[in-house]
């Protein structure tokens, strides 16, 4: 199978090397452009043919949303993965309504951005925020959550752990990891506890199966 091309722009040199490097290490991954601002990044795509683009939100001259512009137009079937330091909805929702496939906080473990990535290409990613408007309602909330991040809710309310969830359904400890982050910020709640009650009190799970 052949390795996922990818190309990564972040003003900063260290995180640069710190994605890169996790990336190259996990395997499945080819680094084919690294930029550290959106003119390096697009003038590097018109000699590369990346499958995905790490794209930082901050960056000098051009910001990460104008260049995500520009990258559907003149490049319209790479996915693009936002990166930032920001947790506002309002950060999420405009990458995503430009047509990101997914929106990452910088605070996610380097491994589980490999996940993201896959997903990405895959289109299998949530297409929506992963935030609650102030304005909106739990249930609302639920509607966000992808048939994966359910899949793994419901394991984590039969009271297994993300070894058994993983081996339950079939996927990487590590991409168990950033569904259960996704919910947790989707659903507003800080833990598996508190994410589990979520569960039961919005009827996503049947009451037999919590264990909190």
């Amino acid at each position: 199978m052949p390795r996922i091309r990818v190309a990564l722009a972040d003003d900063h040199r260290l995180v640069l090397e710190a994605v890169r490097a996790t990336l190259e290490e996990d395997g499945d991954f080819e680094v084919v452009v690294t930029a550290e601002s959106a003119r390096q990044l697009l003038s590097g795509l018109s000699c590369a043919s990346p499958d995905v683009v790490v794209l930082d939100v901050e960056m000098p001259g051009t910001d990460g949303f104008a260049c995500l512009r520009e990258l559907r137009e003149r490049h319209p079937r790479v996915k693009v993965v936002m990166l930032s330091c920001h947790d506002e909805p309002r950060f999420a929702q405009r990458a995503l309504r430009l047509g990101a496939s997914a929106y990452v906080r910088k605070l996610v473990d380097p491994r589980d951005l490999a996940s993201v990535l896959r997903q990405a290409v895959e289109e299998t990613v949530a297409s929506q925020p992963a935030a609650l408007q102030e304005d909106e309602q739990p249930d609302q909330a639920a509607a966000l959550l992808t048939a994966s991040e359910l899949a793994v809710l419901r394991a984590l309310a039969r009271g297994l752990v993300n070894k058994q969830i993983a081996a339950d359904l079939s996927i990487a400890p590590q991409t168990v990891k950033f569904h259960l982050t996704n919910v947790y910020r989707k659903l507003g709640v800080a833990n598996r506890t508190e994410a589990i009650r979520f569960a039961f009190q919005h009827e996503l799970v049947e009451p037999e199966l919590v264990s909190v």
